[in-house]
């Protein structure tokens, strides 16, 4: 290897204000390792060791999840690594390798409070990177989680999306089909002789079956009995198409009674165009009450996800209704509730006060927490995801809790540390109950967690006033 000096370490992004004499104490005191490629450089649960210094190749940090390997730092020349002063991480938690052959020099960590007495603008120096490397890996782990969050949300949304897009569509277009037979029946309609008073009869009875929004939901077999009924009724009166007739007519909870009603107003010989024109009109209604519902769940989709990342809000604390948040929450993950055929619980004490929060940020809790919940119930094909919140003196408390199978007892006390997961590669970056934890303590909160099979209960506690 060679000669390290000074001046090398100079060239060190850390250390290029550290005095010369600190450095020459420094390298005194290292150690100088080589490691070949792929040589193993820490594993999970080691001590920290260190610092390091990274002379030349490079060090790749690693996690393995399900036998799976997910890179997510690398270091090279210049690089300081290791253990540094005043960090309270002792243990590594992410495996690393040489890439190329890798030449460091090491530092005794027993012997780290000597150069904390010591030598002022070292320490100083190596503190400034322990806290740049807290900063850029908490951007860092924040960007994953957020990541992993948008990619299920787009999934779960591109579904819930598509649903009514496609029927969106396709009543559009019936729609201009059923307007291109419009000429064909024009002079059946024009050739209808009716008075005013006919004419105002029929549509008084048109209008009050109309007006009727709340139709009774009929079974299968109700439903057939009534369209058979109709059509009867239709053929004993010689009307047209009697059977497609009948179909819309019972979608708007017609009977025989009202047909009997109309028949009062209606010339005994015009019938059939008659029904066929209420028919022609009711279906045209019928689209257009789809196109529009349709389009009122994409509205409240796109609102959803306006109001649930917050995008028109600064990053402040704000009083909000935290209800609206978890509701939106609920919308962004309907798609996997549908599909591993949840119940959702929802039990609110409406007459908590607005919280003052970072509601995005509480939005990533949610998300997080019920994420995992769905996650801990999809192996059972079904389960029931209780949500409550209640006021408990200034706090409010949110309580998640599932029916899954429940947090093994020798991992409860590790479900909170960076990295640690038990989802395969792909559904977990291990960071998101970290992530929980951090912005539960922003807002001068806790967390806490109970588990036995059939009941998992995360409750989270914070100030109502911030």
């Amino acid at each position: 290897m060679q000669t390290i000096t000074s001046s090398i370490l100079k060239t060190f992004e850390a250390l290029k204000n550290v005095p010369e004499d600190q450095l020459d104490w420094l390298i005194a005191n290292c150690t100088e390792h080589t490691l070949a490629s792929g040589e193993p450089f820490t594993k999970p649960g080691d001590e920290l060791a260190g610092p390091h210094f990274i002379i030349s190749g490079r060090l790749q940090l690693y996690l393995m999840q399900n036998g799976s390997r997910r890179d997510f730092a690398t270091f090279g020349p210049g690089d300081v690594t290791g253990y540094l002063p005043y960090s309270r991480g002792m243990i590594a938690t992410a495996s690393s390798q040489a890439i190329g052959e890798l030449k460091y020099l090491s530092y005794p960590t027993e012997r780290i409070r000597e150069m904390i007495n010591n030598h002022f603008e070292l320490t100083q120096a190596l503190v400034h990177v322990m806290s740049n490397r807290v900063r850029e890996f908490t951007a860092l782990q924040q960007q994953n989680e957020k990541m992993m969050a948008l990619g299920k949300l787009s999934a779960g949304l591109a579904h819930e999306l598509n649903n009514p897009a496609s029927a969106i569509v396709r009543d559009s277009v019936a729609l201009i089909e059923h307007l291109r037979l419009e000429p064909q029946s024009l002079k059946k309609v024009i050739a209808i002789k009716m008075n005013a008073e006919q004419v105002d009869g029929l549509n008084k009875e048109l209008a009050l079956l109309l007006a009727v929004k709340e139709r009774p939901h009929l079974t299968l077999k109700e439903k057939t009995k009534r369209e058979e009924e109709l059509a009867d009724w239709l053929d004993e009166h010689e009307v047209e198409n009697s059977y497609d007739i009948a179909e819309t007519f019972v979608d708007f909870n017609f009977t025989v009674e009202n047909l009997e009603a109309f028949c009062n107003h209606i010339p005994s010989n015009y019938c059939s165009p008659v029904f066929s024109w209420i028919s022609s009109l009711l279906v045209k209604e019928r689209m257009v009450e789809d196109i529009q519902e349709s389009s009122r769940r994409i509205a409240d989709l796109v609102s959803s996800v306006k109001i649930f990342t917050h995008m028109d809000r600064g990053s402040d604390k704000q009083y909000a209704d935290i209800h609206i948040g978890i509701r939106n929450t609920l919308t962004m993950l309907g798609y996997k509730i549908k599909k591993d055929n949840v119940t959702i619980v929802e039990d609110y004490d409406e007459s908590l006060p607005p919280v003052k929060a970072m509601i995005g940020e509480l939005n990533q809790v949610w998300t997080n927490l019920i994420d995992n919940a769905l996650d801990a119930m999809e192996p059972n094909g079904k389960g029931t995801l209780t949500i409550k919140t209640e006021k408990e003196r200034e706090f409010v408390q949110v309580f998640i809790i599932d029916d899954g199978p429940g947090i093994p007892e020798e991992i409860k006390t590790r479900i909170f540390d960076p990295f640690f997961t038990t989802k395969e590669m792909g559904k977990g970056t291990g960071m998101g109950l970290e992530v929980v934890l951090r912005i539960v303590h922003q807002h001068n909160g806790s967390i806490k967690v109970r588990s036995v099979p059939g009941k998992t209960e995360f409750i989270v506690c914070f100030p109502i006033d911030g």
